[in-house]
């Protein structure tokens, strides 16, 4: 009989997916996923479709959650405009969190899901290393909006909270605005398949700025460490897989995964310049017997063009996370060719 049942709120993304999948094979959990659609794979998980910018609609839905041990929140509402990120994201956790602990007395923790772009990781250079203990950027921002929310609901609560600070997870889930694996797997497919060498569309400074990624089964052990482990209770950690490179560095190791010929810099919105690649991409899901994957579904090319136009050092500072008790880290090269390889196994790519 599972001792913990965890509620994963955003259980479709690249985040919550993973981290399903991760629990079911710990044993000893069980999974509610919540989110606005089904899923269309096997999971350990039950799920719950659910509006959380409906109030009414989450207690309806979360009200006989009576024996939830955990929270898991890594939900995300993208809008046009930054400052408009912060309402709806703020609501979805507070119409999570409030419904579920009014129906179960068990709940020991929740889990916060953050991010980089708190540090001002968006905007331009920002103080790098990031540290935990960095003022945000000029505010409005929702991640400071969710933390603050969070602090002040668990005062005087037998629960305890945490939150992680990922930046660019990387993995595998379909609809994710947030994948950089994926749009550089469809783009370096499309590129062979036209016969051109794989080259890097972003901007030279990126091209030789640090970067970091976060590996999404990295994160998903780091998330059950935080709501299971006492020095975790009531602290923030960034986390990425612990090292940084550049592109230029791992960009031939990509070229060489996927048997095409390395290039350099030649800078091109992939927003613009891939959108009229979904009849090639069909023709290439029929040569290679592909899973059939709505091409809109597959790759977020604007947040590509995020990522590879982000010009300046990237880099977040995760001692705190290890002094407290969680050493593992991933090389992050070794990790793309992982991801990579999956993506073939699972036949999204040739």
């Amino acid at each position: 009989m599972a001792k913990n049942k965890a509620v994963v709120v955003g259980a479709l993304g690249v985040i919550g997916r993973k981290l399903i999948e991760h629990l079911g094979n710990l044993g000893g959990w069980e999974i509610v996923g919540l989110s606005r659609r089904a899923p269309d794979f096997d999971s350990p998980a039950t799920y719950i479709s659910v509006d959380l910018l409906d109030r009414a609609d989450a207690e309806a839905k979360l009200s006989g959650l009576t024996d939830v041990t955990h929270i898991f929140y890594c939900a995300f509402q993208a809008r046009p405009v930054w400052a408009e990120h912060g309402p709806p994201n703020l609501a979805m956790l507070v119409n999570s969190v409030e419904p579920i602990e009014q129906a179960s007395k068990a709940l020991r923790h929740v889990q916060l899901i953050e991010g980089n772009k708190i540090y001002g990781s968006h905007l331009g250079p920002f103080k790098t290393p990031a540290r935990e203990d960095d003022p945000p950027h000029m505010l409005p921002n929702f991640y400071w909006d969710q933390e603050q929310w969070l602090r002040a609901a668990q005062k005087g609560k037998a629960w305890s909270w945490s939150a992680l600070r990922p930046h660019t997870v990387c993995g595998f889930a379909l609809g994710n605005p947030m994948n950089i694996t994926t749009c550089i797997a469809v783009y370096a497919t499309i590129s062979k398949e036209l016969g051109l060498p794989l080259r890097f569309p972003g901007k030279p400074g990126a091209w030789e700025a640090v970067y970091q990624v976060c590996d999404n089964q990295h994160l998903a052990n780091a998330m059950v460490w935080c709501a299971t482990d006492d020095r975790a209770a009531n602290e923030v950690f960034n986390i990425t897989n612990g090292d940084f490179f550049r592109w230029k560095n791992v960009w031939p190791k990509f070229a060489r995964f996927f048997d095409m010929e390395p290039a350099d810099v030649q800078t091109i919105r992939l927003s613009e310049f891939m959108a009229d690649k979904a009849g090639l991409w069909a023709s290439i899901v029929e040569k290679f017997g592909l899973q059939r994957i709505p091409y809109d579904q597959i790759a977020a090319w604007p947040f590509a063009d995020y990522v590879f136009g982000t010009d300046w050092d990237v880099m977040s500072d995760t001692l705190k996370l290890r002094l407290h008790g969680f050493p593992d880290c991933v090389r992050s090269d070794a990790m793309f060719e992982r991801i990579f390889g999956e993506f073939r196994d699972m036949k999204v790519i040739p």
